[in-house]
């Protein structure tokens, strides 16, 4: 069942210094305690961070494609990457620069059941444990190859959840924790699924179908959840946002400026304005908003994202570039 277009007003995040647009935004994070915006370029190879109250913009350069981050109690990042996961030490720029420096340190790697795989979308449960899902790169490939796998932080193993994915997305929990959002965005499936959550061990059970995007728009693929539990789901493809609320329907089809949206999030010192990022298309048919980050309101706040468990190391190896300054830090 469909419902009727809201036509809201959307701001394109701008820039000091003018940076963007981003071939692949995903993974937008917000970082209260910085009054700033994360996400990933994932093509780009590189993190990026939005200052709101100043419009500063700082990246990041990462050695290999990213798919999500996650922040902990200390300032530091979780990655997850090509070939694996990894935790990360974001370094200050020099003033006025626009590019910083990171220092990596590998965490754990999957065991991918196929050559030219990835992570994708990934984010932590209400308990602080990571997890993220797997991607075959080549998407006409079509292969459920990927899976959604949960870190062992104390084991440094990942431990599948989720089998027989094509390209994972729209993980999210709802407010207290017990059911977990997940869908498909390949064009062949367009699904999301709930599961039941155990909370005790962070695994999913008793599979079912939520909303089957074909008989909507797009597809779907990052998602969130907002204080009333609604799932917010980007429509690739159909240049909208969708709420549904937690019984499954549709009570919300918003339109954007952007033809393929690809994960939102709920950020501001209030958490009431939606952050979307999105993919640039290849060619002319780019347009004004295409690869940049969306801001609007939607007359309904977020839920602040949890930080991840005791799972990385205080110190990460390498020598900071001179000009570096220290990590960011986030409120535990």
């Amino acid at each position: 069942m469909s419902c009727a277009i809201e036509h809201l007003r959307v701001d394109r995040l701008a820039s000091v210094p003018e940076a963007g647009p981003y071939a692949v935004g995903e993974s937008p994070v917000w970082h209260a305690a910085q009054d700033a915006l994360y996400w990933v370029d994932i093509t780009g190879k590189r993190i990026v961070r939005h200052v709101i109250e100043t419009g500063r913009r700082t990246h990041w350069a990462i050695p290999e494609q990213v798919g999500c981050i996650a922040f902990d109690g200390a300032g530091s990042v979780l990655a997850a990457m090509e070939s694996g996961l990894f935790a990360v030490q974001l370094y200050e720029p020099p003033a006025g620069a626009l590019e910083a420096h990171a220092s990596l340190q590998a965490l754990a790697s999957p065991r991918f059941r196929c050559q030219g795989m990835r992570f994708n979308d990934g984010r932590c449960d209400r308990q602080g444990r990571f997890l993220a899902g797997t991607m075959v790169m080549d998407m006409s490939l079509g292969l459920a190859a990927g899976e959604l796998l949960r870190h062992d932080a104390a084991a440094r193993t990942l431990v599948p959840v989720v089998d027989g994915l094509i390209v994972q997305n729209g993980l999210a929990w709802s407010p207290d924790g017990r059911t977990m959002y997940l869908s498909d965005s390949h064009p062949s499936r367009r699904l999301i699924w709930t599961f039941d959550y155990d909370v005790d061990a962070g695994v999913p059970h008793s599979r079912r179908v939520f909303a089957d995007l074909n008989r909507y728009v797009g597809r779907p693929d990052g998602a969130t959840v907002d204080e009333a539990g609604g799932y917010w789901i980007c429509a690739n493809d159909g240049a909208a946002l969708l709420r549904f609320a937690p019984d499954g329907r549709l009570d919300r089809q918003i339109a954007l400026p952007a033809a393929k949206p690809a994960m939102c999030a709920f950020g501001g010192k209030r958490l009431d304005t939606l952050y979307v990022t999105t993919i640039r298309p290849a060619g002319a048919s780019a347009g004004e908003y295409d690869g940049h980050v969306l801001a609007l309101h939607v007359g309904i706040g977020g839920i602040p994202e949890p930080v991840l468990g005791d799972c990385l190391p205080r110190t990460l190896p390498g020598d900071p570039i001179a000009g570096s300054g220290t990590a960011p830090g986030l409120d535990p």
